[in-house]
């Protein structure tokens, strides 16, 4: 039986990171759009999510300095 780990621990946070992603698929140029994207290719997926770890990990650099 599958399971699904993709529950929303922080409803709150549902919107930040959905805008979040939009504005990471914009900057590696992946025409990203609001609710189902199963047409994007599994490069263009992990162009998306790629930044998206480039960006929080440039963040809590930051923060360490």
């Amino acid at each position: 039986m599958a399971r699904n780990n993709n529950r929303i621990v922080v409803p709150e946070a549902r919107e930040a990171l959905d805008r979040f992603k939009m504005e990471a698929a914009q900057e590696v140029g992946v025409n990203l759009k609001q609710g189902y994207n199963g047409d994007l290719t599994s490069r263009e997926a992990g162009s998306v999510g790629g930044q998206m770890v480039k960006k929080m990990i440039q963040a809590y650099e930051q923060g360490l300095k």
